[in-house]
């Protein structure tokens, strides 16, 4: 059967489309090439301080870092060492020591207390092609212990993820705790043979070492895991090695419901703080979602007494230890079911065993600016040397900053205040010399150095850079503050502003550059004023690129959060548009040449734009974007966030009627499909467990169906966040050349 015209048209638009990507792929990759060779700090460690005479003194810090290697398609570790020159309370001078190493095969590392020891979990592949996993002691000058815990067979594969992995050492030095996944009992099959020489089945009891013969029938039984980006982890278990016997113990008798992770030992390793996560009915989605019903616990090395830290009302997280060991600071959330927020700082003080709160969680920004907590960890060393003081960075409105709390009064003080709205991240702080890394729009990540002032004069804060921190020519940047229209305002939560970050390119251009209009997923996430690759790479292309922070951005405030429930679909689309309208009245930009890009709720947002504002915007691309709520409900790893953003409690016990359902399509940007007539590229991970593939596949049949111009990308090895180093590269490298050809067409 013939096609009609306009599937013909479709067809044509993606062989001009094909011959595009050949003539413009070499530019295009070249300068991604060369922005994407910016590494990113992972961790630091400031070893303990050394005396060179009287008040002249030096510290050595040890730094890891991210970086993407596109011919192996991987993000290599690498390691740096710094020397910093210093007196009693500032820095004389600073550099680097040697060149950079790559690190191979480590998944978690960690510096004995005294600095005197490293203790290493290592991965690697055997002759037999098996991964075998290793935690290796190191000395200063050898390796003193390397231990096969595959081969221990005491339990599964060491969590190495930053919401349940943990690597301690014991104050004593002698032992290691870590978090790795339940030993799960042998199954084999209904049929199994036994061997011929079985004799009334002994030879089941030696086939099983352990003691336990293999489960029946039991190999395809269901392990329920922890969702996107989890998908390998389901029962974690808390796990102890005596680095001089070599003995691992796994801690039995944690309480069947929860899930332990983030784990620190007690003072004077008289026990174990974690945090217990909530696995009944079952586990929800975990990644990027720190709202889960949590608590914090102690409990003896014998397993046999639990202390309840924490109420177990709401959730909690990055439990941290005073120098002092007097008392326990953690940060807890509030009464919104969203999966980020803002959140309160607590304190416990271990001797009184008495739980208070040193920062409020802040409906609306404070008069002095500050708008709350919002850090999804906090440092694993944040605290002063006086035990009364804590380091903290978390999101301000677009940016990241760096405070100070005292514990005693609960003052918040920055100590990045200034003209500079560049983002900060704390890496590690000891003996009150605290390093951090430091980036912008403009300036890929470099670290910083500094000595935290007395009590009372921490805006006396003096920094100091490791490496050169100038920023790239071809970029420029600025903020912006957006007030909606009367007409648009929340009226349960008005007055609220919300806020973009304008890239334009920094050379002198012709012509006014192109628009890419981008607003974040989540929706609870945001955009801050840090180092981000696509954005800079568009930039230096000659696009310009607006990052919008709409209503429901976390850093602005709980209300800000609590305004956008029941109304997506709505109030963050028409924030997106309004923020894009007034970027086009400044007319520093191309108004008839407006892009849109956009992933997960991102993306929602972007397919909600298309629809409703039909030939607006030239051409979208989206990644894993959401596209009926009423189908996603029963695929995602998150139900409970797709009835709480729209609007509705969660009860996992119940199923949703007709009239939610009815409302969740309602607000679903497939109902405005019909109406668009931007040319769409899709961007698919095969292993997404957030949004379900399905989801994409739905949208690409409803504009195929319609003739509009769509292509669609499959990535069968990616998940949700489509990061793998060769996928983001390819991703990439599309959205460009989508662009390019659908702004060649309007020209």
């Amino acid at each position: 059967m013939p096609s009609s015209p306009q599937h013909a048209d479709y067809f044509f638009y993606i062989l001009l489309l094909l011959k595009k990507m050949i003539s413009d792929s070499e530019e295009i990759a070249g300068i991604y090439r060369e922005l994407s060779k910016f590494p990113s700090p992972l961790k630091a460690y400031i070893r303990p301080q050394i005396t060179l005479k009287p008040k002249e003194k030096f510290s050595i810090i040890d730094t890891e870092w991210s970086q993407r290697d596109l011919e192996r398609a991987e993000r290599v570790k690498i390691f740096r060492e710094y020397l910093v020159f210093h007196d009693e309370n500032s820095i004389l001078c600073t550099g680097p020591s040697g060149n950079c190493t790559e690190l191979q095969g480590e998944l978690l590392s960690r510096d004995s207390p005294s600095a005197t020891l490293k203790a290493v979990i290592r991965e690697r592949t055997n002759k037999k092609q098996e991964k075998q996993q290793y935690l290796e002691i190191w000395s200063k000058t050898a390796k003193e212990k390397s231990i096969n815990l595959t081969a221990l067979d005491k339990h599964g594969k060491v969590y190495e993820d930053d919401l349940f992995g943990c690597l301690e050492w014991s104050y004593s030095e002698t032992c290691i705790l870590y978090v790795a996944e339940k030993k799960r009992p042998k199954a084999e099959s209904f049929f199994q043979s036994k061997p011929e020489h079985s004799v009334n089945g002994d030879e089941d009891d030696n086939r099983a070492k352990d003691g336990q013969k293999p489960e029946k029938g039991c190999q395809f039984v269901y392990w329920e895991d922890w969702g996107e980006a989890l998908t390998n982890k389901s029962t974690p278990v808390l796990c102890v090695l005596n680095i001089w016997s070599g003995n691992v113990s796994v801690l039995h008798g944690i309480p069947e419901h929860i899930s332990p992770g983030e784990a620190i030992w007690a003072p004077e390793d008289a026990g174990i703080i974690f945090v217990g996560r909530w696995h009944v009915p079952w586990r929800l989605g975990l990644k990027y979602c720190t709202n889960r019903k949590s608590a914090l616990y102690c409990v003896d090395l014998t397993g046999n007494e639990y202390l309840e830290i924490s109420s177990g009302i709401n959730s909690v997280h990055s439990p941290r230890l005073s120098p002092d060991q007097h008392h326990l600071i953690f940060l807890e959330g509030g009464s919104v079911k969203t999966h980020h927020q803002c959140y309160g700082l607590s304190l416990y003080n271990l001797d009184k065993k008495v739980t208070s709160t040193v920062v409020r969680i802040l409906d609306y920004p404070a008069t002095d600016g500050f708008t709350g907590i919002y850090s999804s960890a906090l440092a694993r060393k944040c605290w002063a040397t006086d035990s009364q003081r804590i380091l903290i960075d978390t999101t301000q409105r677009s940016s990241k900053d760096l405070f100070v709390v005292n514990i005693a009064t609960g003052t918040v003080t920055s100590l990045t205040a200034g003209p500079d709205t560049a983002s900060w991240t704390l890496l590690d702080v000891c003996q009150d010399l605290i390093v951090v890394s430091c980036s912008s729009p403009n300036c890929p990540p470099n670290l910083k150095v500094g000595f935290l002032p007395a009590a009372g004069h921490e805006q006396e804060m003096i920094w100091m850079a490791l490496g050169e921190d100038k920023p790239l020519h071809g970029i420029k940047w600025k903020i912006l503050t957006f007030t909606p229209h009367f007409e648009h305002e929340n009226p349960k939560f008005n007055g609220l502003q919300f806020e973009g970050i304008l890239l334009l390119p920094g050379q002198e251009q012709n012509a006014k550059p192109p628009l890419v209009v981008s607003p974040h997923g989540g929706p609870n996430s945001v955009f801050v004023t840090c180092w981000m690759l696509m954005p800079a790479v568009f930039c230096r292309l000659g696009y310009s690129v607006l990052l919008v922070n709409y209503r429901g951005s976390c850093g602005f405030g709980q209300d800000s959060i609590r305004s956008l429930l029941g109304n997506i679909g709505s109030q963050d689309v028409k924030d997106v548009q309004f923020a894009v309208e007034c970027v086009l009245k400044e007319g520093v930009v191309d108004s008839e040449k407006v892009l849109l890009i956009g992933g997960s709720h991102g993306g929602f947002i972007g397919c909600h734009l298309i629809g409703q504002y039909p030939g607006f915007y030239k051409a979208f691309a989206t990644r894993n974007p959401v596209i009926n709520l009423a189908s996603k409900l029963g695929t995602t790893d998150i139900p409970d966030h797709t009835m709480v953003q729209a609007g509705f409690d969660y009860a996992p016990d119940q199923l949703p009627t007709p009239p939610v359902l009815a409302t969740l399509l309602s607000k679903s940007p497939i109902t405005y499909i019909s109406q668009a007539t931007t040319p769409v590229l899709i961007m698919l991970g095969e292993k997404d467990k957030r949004v379900h593939p399905s989801q994409g596949l739905e949208l690409h049949r409803a504009l195929k169906a319609r003739g509009i111009p769509v292509r669609l990308l499959w990535y069968p090895d990616d998940n949700h966040s489509l990061s793998n180093v060769d996928t983001e590269a390819d991703v990439f490298m599309n959205i460009a050349v989508w662009f390019n050809f659908a702004l060649n067409r309007t020209q």
